[in-house]
């Protein structure tokens, strides 16, 4: 069975089963790396993707849920940004420039489900407060997003920083 999926702008048709979770697709047929395998529970954040209906957390979800819809992943932010801003071409969406400005990350493993979660807040909300921040990473989704390194406050102003680069 074929499943056709459009990600990071782009189609693609998948074989593997209807029940494979997402995760395993995009990282083992798409061979994208910017979602991670976490806890297998939807409950620390980093296989999180953009997907029509917002943020999702992609490693217990079936490839079957995401047909037909659009899928973005860390890979795919910076054409997201370009598309939005009708520019021909980008580097680095503004949000992993704050990333990189802010020296977010330590081991860096979060960072996925982190930058998607921003993602998602920036695009209904162009100013966040540090509370609607603090909110998005830890009360919004099945349940908050995991930074074992504890960069909490890099990743707030990190998103800060984001929504100053994206006005």
């Amino acid at each position: 069975m074929t499943i056709e999926l459009f990600v990071n702008s782009k189609k693609a048709e998948v074989t593997s089963s209807p029940d494979t979770p997402l995760l395993y697709v995009l990282r083992g047929e798409l061979g994208l790396s910017g979602p991670k395998f976490g806890c297998g529970l939807e409950q620390c954040g980093s296989c999180s993707v953009l997907a029509d209906d917002g943020a999702r957390r992609t490693c217990v979800k079936p490839v079957s849920d995401f047909e037909g819809q659009s899928i973005t992943t860390v890979e795919g932010l910076p054409a997201l940004w370009a598309t939005d801003k009708k520019i021909r071409h980008v580097d680095l969406h503004p949000i992993q420039q704050a990333w990189i400005e802010e020296q977010v990350p330590q081991c860096g493993y979060c960072q996925n489900g982190m930058m998607i979660t921003a993602a998602n807040l920036l695009a209904g909300n162009a100013n966040p407060s540090v509370s609607e921040i603090m909110a998005a990473f830890s009360t919004s989704g099945p349940s908050p997003h995991l930074c074992r390194c504890g960069t909490y406050d890099k990743i707030i102003k990190a998103v800060q920083r984001a929504a100053e680069l994206m006005a």
